[in-house]
């Protein structure tokens, strides 16, 4: 059981892992031992997780959300097999955790008349000074 926040747990049953052969870091081991884990989570057909955060869970995850609704993560930095299986739930820990908070709502916001007034008179100053520039007529 991975605990999230204080109502939202992940239950062992929701969670699929599958090692295979790495690359990276560890000599001749590497040809020899799966330490690479792949980490599934069945996100759409969780029962503890609000439907909200799975919609933001969706966006947050990307690529790594399947078509049948399950976040995906690999992860093969370590040597260790069980090291590589803490980082892939405390990525998904910290991806659901993100997906828990709520974004704050944008209040649009507009130009005042004086910003607009200021803009306006800087915009005409530039144009006369470029407007003086040029060849000198009669001379």
């Amino acid at each position: 059981m991975m605990k999230i926040n204080d109502k939202i747990t992940i239950e062992d049953w929701e969670l699929t892992e599958q090692f295979t052969r790495a690359s990276g870091p560890g000599g001749q081991n590497v040809n020899k031992v799966s330490s690479a884990v792949e980490l599934r989570f069945e996100a759409e057909r969780s029962p503890n997780l609000p439907d909200p955060v799975k919609r933001r869970l969706r966006r947050l995850a990307g690529r790594r959300w399947t078509k049948d609704g399950a976040v995906v993560l690999q992860v093969s930095e370590e040597r260790s097999q069980a090291r590589n299986r803490e980082i892939a739930r405390e990525r998904l820990a910290e991806l659901i955790g993100k997906a828990c908070e709520k974004p704050k709502r944008r209040i649009p916001t507009k130009v005042s008349k004086n910003q607009k007034r200021k803009r306006v008179e800087a915009k005409k100053k530039r144009g006369e000074v470029k407007a003086l520039r040029g060849k000198v007529d009669g001379v």
